[in-house]
């Protein structure tokens, strides 16, 4: 079983950065033409200037909030465990998951008594979630 990093837990999403870098640009747009108008006519270029700043913090906001969820959000796999048992003596083994195993599949011989193990049941853990409490 491979486990995931953190480059790939922490993925914002494609549309979410292009739209992001859309509105970057756009506002980008709006204080150059705020600056470029001043002169002409300057309730427009306060307009500008105002869409341009908020646009700009807006998309630093969800720029931001979109990482912050993305790094909260792990995801973590559940953990595959097979149980080997000696058929003769009852000596019971847990081990992690191997490629190629299935119940009732002969492995090695027992560490107690020399015979042929078996495995009995294949499960993934359930690890339960911590409980937090608000104060």
């Amino acid at each position: 079983m491979t486990q995931s990093t953190s480059a790939e837990t922490t993925k914002i999403s494609t549309y979410l950065m292009l739209i992001v870098l859309m509105v970057i640009a756009l506002s980008i747009v709006a204080l150059i033409l705020a600056v470029s108008t001043f002169a002409v006519n300057q309730t427009l270029a306060t307009s500008l200037l105002i869409i341009g700043f908020i646009a700009m913090t807006i998309a630093a906001y969800t720029l931001f909030q979109s990482r912050k969820r993305a790094v909260s959000m792990k995801i973590v796999a559940p953990q595959v465990m097979t149980t080997i048992e000696c058929r003769k003596c009852g000596f019971k083994s847990v081990r992690e998951f191997q490629r190629g195993d299935f119940v009732f599949k002969d492995l090695e011989k027992c560490q107690k008594c020399d015979d042929k193990m078996m495995i009995t049941a294949i499960y993934k853990e359930i690890k339960e979630k911590e409980k937090t409490y608000n104060v």
